[in-house]
């Protein structure tokens, strides 16, 4: 399961939408997780204390230890599927990854971890802490880090803004370069001040419906948004909405504090 990415060498489809914000008064790391609506029932809450790390509070697939969510250190990580072909199976696979993320006490400290062992597969891991995020966009040869922008801001979708020399993309998902400028229009076109509640509505924008951010199936596709995540890094929590935000769906917090 830990290894899924790795074996199907980059090919899985999955959507989505992420954003790290640093503001005056907070640090938000957000995004919508697009997958196959049959896979809606296997999503479960899963809190994991150990002995000298920090606490992980995230939501993930049932049997994947790392997934999307924060620690009680205040470090949060979000994951952007990019269908890419190669693996190096000497280096961290994509899950795990983002587990190593979540057992950091800092961003910097997960940059080192990420950036000193590899990412095994194509995708791009946005991590953040109370000081803002970083975009570590991989493939299974390099990563580049994607700084934050003179608005504090970083946002990715489901391709590789960067070139990555001898890596070949298959672009799975033609709607992934407007999303990624609709984010990017819909932050700057957002007040300066945004409260959690501000973020959490940019991500239920449907401009180009079905294939929107806050997205939909279409007639050949079962793609849609599962879940919302919008984290407030300085706060240690995190809110979320279950299918997508525009349909009313159950909602939950997470607290690795508490």
């Amino acid at each position: 399961m830990n290894v899924r990415t790795e074996i199907a060498y980059g090919m899985f489809s999955d959507g989505c939408t992420a954003l790290s914000w640093k503001t005056d008064e907070a640090s938000f790391l957000a995004q919508n997780w697009d997958w196959q609506q049959e896979q809606a029932p296997n999503l479960i809450r899963l809190k994991i204390q150990q002995q000298s790390k920090p606490t992980i509070d995230m939501v993930t697939e049932a049997g994947i230890i790392g997934k999307i969510g924060l620690n009680s250190a205040g470090v949060g990580v979000c994951l952007n599927a990019i269908r890419a072909r190669g693996v190096d199976f000497t280096k961290l696979p994509c899950h795990l990854a983002l587990r190593a993320c979540l057992e950091s006490s800092s961003r910097s400290e997960a940059v080192e971890a990420l950036n000193k062992a590899g990412v095994a597969s194509a995708c791009h891991i946005l991590v953040a802490d109370p000081t803002g995020g970083v975009g570590l966009e991989c493939s299974h040869l390099d990563i580049i880090n994607i700084l934050m922008s003179s608005q504090n801001v970083v946002t990715h979708t489901n391709h590789f803004v960067n070139v990555h020399a001898n890596v070949q993309e298959s672009h799975h998902l033609p709607d992934s370069p407007f999303r990624l400028q609709r984010i990017d229009q819909l932050i700057r076109s957002c007040k300066q001040d945004p409260d959690i509640d501000d973020v959490a509505l940019l991500l239920q924008d449907e401009e180009n419906y079905p294939t929107a951010i806050n997205r939909g199936p279409t007639d050949d596709s079962t793609l849609t948004t599962l879940f919302t995540i919008v984290m407030n890094l300085e706060k240690k929590i995190a809110h979320i909405t279950l299918g997508r935000p525009t349909e009313g769906g159950a909602k939950l917090n997470l607290d690795p504090s508490t």
